[in-house]
């Protein structure tokens, strides 16, 4: 009989706690994925549940708990909880970001910082984290100063779980970072864009891609308000609906980017990796302007393989590597 992996271990222990501490105290399981992930962290369950249920969660702490555990397979274990907890979501904004696509963007912000040791990463929609963990975790090497913001306040505390339990030194906040974003600037902005109108009318209309209508787009002015934090020269790595472009308001984005931005690549993800063609998604990647910034010679625009087929996919990224190569990020 196969032995339990670290991820599969940890992931039954969490499991179970969830689902407990669901009952008891009658909330959700993703709220509950944050409380268990304390318990874990604590080595305790600190929650006020029956005497009876907290001995045998204790217990089962004690002897469950995996001897030894990379981050990544804290990150994993925390992801399939997550992905059950959002089945039974029905708040459309909770998703996780698929593994390949995680480490894809990792593997993208680590070509543009161009070997440097020390930046500053944002994600101004860090929901559970789970992306931000798989890039600090893909790039572990580096000194990465790392931020996140997230108005939903059962993702952002299972992020803040989740960086705990991973040892990593990720600065959370609990807030609407169109409204506000309390972190330095950034080298490099990195999310999963959140797409939807944005409610707040007064804070729209003090963005230029704000509209008068009361229909802004969050997807928007996120773009937006996190140009205005960038660094000159700095970063965007986005993953974005692949219809993002094809709204009634999607010339005045292209527009106030190209104002302010170089288009850098647009790599589409295969429509395999989603559950339907109109959730597809892509990665865009701009630079910020600057007086030292070059626009690029040609722009990187790709349709990525299926990430099954290896042979396409090591073609398709040694076209990326050339193009970094050539236009100046990475040494030959």
């Amino acid at each position: 009989m196969d032995e339990t992996t670290p991820v599969e271990q940890l992931f039954e222990l969490l499991d179970d706690l969830t689902k407990t501490i669901q009952q008891e105290l009658n909330i959700t399981y993703l709220e509950a994925i944050a409380e268990a992930g304390e318990d874990i962290f604590q080595g305790t369950v600190v929650q006020r549940i029956s005497a009876e249920e907290k001995d045998r969660l204790e217990q089962s702490l004690e002897e469950n708990m995996p001897e030894a555990m990379e981050q990544e397979d804290i990150r994993k274990a925390f992801q399939l909880a997550l992905i059950k907890g959002m089945k039974q979501s029905v708040q459309q904004h909770h998703a996780i970001t698929p593994d390949a696509v995680a480490i894809f963007m990792g593997y993208l912000v680590d070509k543009l910082m161009n070997g440097r040791k020390e930046f500053v990463v944002a994600d101004p929609a860090v929901g559970t984290g789970n992306l931000l963990s798989a890039v600090l975790n893909q790039l572990s090497e580096k000194n990465i100063e790392a931020y996140g913001s997230e108005v939903d306040e059962t993702l952002i505390k299972i992020a803040y779980t989740l960086a705990n339990l991973q040892e990593h030194a990720v600065q959370l906040f609990h807030q609407d970072s169109i409204e506000q974003f309390g972190a330095p600037d950034p080298d490099v902005v990195m999310s999963d864009l959140p797409v939807g109108y944005y409610p707040k009318n007064q804070i729209a209309e003090l963005y230029q891609l704000g509209s008068t209508d009361g229909k802004s787009y969050v997807h928007h002015l996120l773009v937006e308000g996190m140009m205005n934090q960038l660094k000159p020269g700095g970063f965007m790595v986005l993953l974005i609906p692949n219809n993002l472009f094809e709204d009634e308001k999607a010339a005045e984005l292209q527009a106030y980017v190209k104002r302010q931005a170089h288009t850098l690549g647009l790599l589409q993800l295969p429509e395999t990796m989603f559950q339907a063609k109109e959730a597809s998604k892509s990665i865009w990647m701009l630079q910020k302007k600057s007086p030292d910034v070059k626009q690029p010679g040609q722009a990187l625009l790709a349709e990525l393989p299926s990430f099954s087929r290896q042979e396409a996919l090591q073609d398709m990224m040694k076209r990326i590597n050339d193009w970094f190569v050539q236009e100046g990020f990475i040494n030959k």
